[in-house]
């Protein structure tokens, strides 16, 4: 049960609390294309890590495992830093505010036009 009993203190942490998505696409396409992004980016960094590891497949010696071993840590270290980082969603509040202003210039757009 809520520890919070009235309503405006309820409006209040729900506009805080609660999140929206303003990238730009659709909510639908959003719940496919973030998972879809995130398994690309995870096979990316496995083909990075196969591709420095295919090369010293035949070598045996320590050192060139050693060397290979790191390499392969800083490419998929490279790859994630820079792979996908999905934008954080807005909170309700600002998101209200934003949508007012926006009315707000376009009918002024309106009548200017009339």
């Amino acid at each position: 049960m809520s520890k919070i009993k009235s309503p405006p203190d309820k409006k209040r942490a729900s506009l805080v609390r609660d999140r929206r998505n303003t990238y730009g696409e659709s909510p639908h396409a959003a719940r496919k294309n973030i998972p879809k992004r995130k398994a690309m980016q995870h096979q990316q960094e496995r083909r990075t890590a196969n591709q420095a590891l295919a090369q010293i497949v035949a070598s045996t010696e320590t050192d060139a495992l050693d060397s290979a071993e790191s390499e392969v840590k800083s490419r998929a270290r490279l790859k994630r830093l820079s792979g996908f980082k999905k934008h954080p969603d807005q909170p309700l509040g600002e998101v209200i505010k934003l949508n007012q202003a926006r009315r707000i210039k376009q009918t002024g757009r309106r009548k200017r036009k009339q």
